[in-house]
């Protein structure tokens, strides 16, 4: 996670625009692969605990977790849902994301822009965090953005995909993700559980007072996802042959422009008939463990 400090004046023989060596980019790149599960709330907070054995909570993750919200942003022929569809080699697709409560959100509020990426099965993240007015000026009004030397590339990139393809907003979704950390020897697994899965076809300020979003998974259901560097580590592997869980391609954008017609349903939707809940009653939430307080989430965070 990285924030833009205040750059000091420019030092002699420093180029127009060079950032200072120690003012730190808000440009963060990473690769990873990554296995999704999907599974009742139930059985993930039992998974969740067992992991918490051999993992620790993620610094930015609270007991009950904390929100992400994202805005996708597609082609008026929805060439990012189609390309997820027909299984490209490669694909990628744009998104505005908020790490935390929406409630309160303002122009200055930090946010990543983001291109997410799949080239064969690796999974590529490139973001830079603007004040969410800025990113709304790139993503939205298609502005150049004031941008460091370093940033240019990343920025560039944005603009001539919004401008060539006709990028607009299309779905936001959001959900209520608790993060695991590896330790030791698993320094690069991640593990995330997300519950509470839902959102909106239209209203795509994220400052909107009452938003109406719908679940777009089944809300007794939560999407399991490990994350990796190179390799899986065989505990993590044996854990989930133990526990009968089987890997599902399911995408949260995906779910979103199907669940508002906005696309027909494919074979890859994710229906409550496919998964009915135990009983009748509410949403089961999501139980939780003691735990020691952690750091609220900011903007960055995976």
């Amino acid at each position: 996670m990285v924030f833009l400090s205040k750059a000091a004046p420019a030092r002699e023989g420093q180029g127009v625009g060079e950032e200072p060596l120690h003012v730190a980019s808000r440009l963060h790149a990473f690769n990873r692969f990554e296995l999704k599960y999907l599974v009742p709330v139930e059985q993930a907070a039992e998974i969740r605990d067992e992991l918490a054995e051999r993992m620790d909570r993620d610094a930015h993750s609270p007991v009950g977790g904390y929100g992400v919200w994202s805005l996708y942003y597609d082609t008026p022929e929805l060439r990012f849902y189609w390309e997820k569809i027909e299984g490209l080699k490669f694909r990628r697709k744009l998104r505005i994301r908020h790490y935390g409560d929406l409630a309160g959100i303002t122009d200055d509020s930090p946010v990543c822009v983001e291109i997410k990426q799949r080239v064969n099965r690796v999974t590529q993240k490139r973001r830079i965090t603007l004040p969410y007015g800025t990113a709304r000026r790139l993503c939205d009004d298609r502005e150049l953005i004031e941008h460091s030397a370093r940033e240019s590339a990343f920025v560039q990139e944005v603009l001539e995909l919004v401008v060539r393809l006709n990028l607009r907003p299309t779905a936001i979704t959001g959900y209520q993700r608790e993060a695991l950390v590896g330790r030791d020897a698993d320094t690069g697994l991640r593990v995330t559980f997300d519950r509470r899965v839902r959102g909106r076809d239209r209203d795509f300020h994220f400052g909107i007072p009452t938003p109406e979003n719908r679940f777009t998974i089944p809300p007794h259901m939560a999407v399991m996802e490990i994350k990796v560097n190179e390799r899986t580590p065989h505990w993590i592997t044996d854990l989930a042959a133990r526990r009968n869980l089987n890997l599902v391609r399911i995408s949260k954008y995906v779910q979103s422009v199907e669940a508002f017609g906005l696309a027909p349903r494919s074979v890859f939707h994710i229906d409550e008939s496919d998964c009915p809940p135990p009983t009748p009653t509410d949403e089961t939430p999501l139980p939780q463990r003691p735990a020691r307080p952690a750091a609220s989430p900011k903007a960055g965070t995976p």
